[in-house]
């Protein structure tokens, strides 16, 4: 396997709390953010591609319809729900 290094720069806070996770999984912190990378990328690549099967032929023009139908109210403020 081919590696690159990278130096990254974490808040303090972050870095803890990764290296106590990294500690309780019983690996090392370099391996514990190369696996939690990992991990995003395959959410974000599964989330894009089932988004692009899910839209199909769709177009942003498609919505427009929608869009002259819905209602022009602000929405409800978040402590209002």
């Amino acid at each position: 396997m081919n590696r690159a290094s990278y130096p990254l720069k974490l808040p303090a806070s972050v870095k803890a709390a990764a290296a106590r996770l990294a500690k309780e999984d019983g690996v090392s912190l370099n391996q514990w953010i190369a696996v939690a990378i990992a991990q995003k990328i395959g959410v974000v690549e599964t989330a894009a591609d089932f988004l692009t099967r899910r839209a199909g032929a769709a177009s942003p023009a498609d919505m427009l319809p929608f869009l002259e139908a819905a209602k022009r109210e602000a929405p409800p403020l978040a402590d209002a729900l």
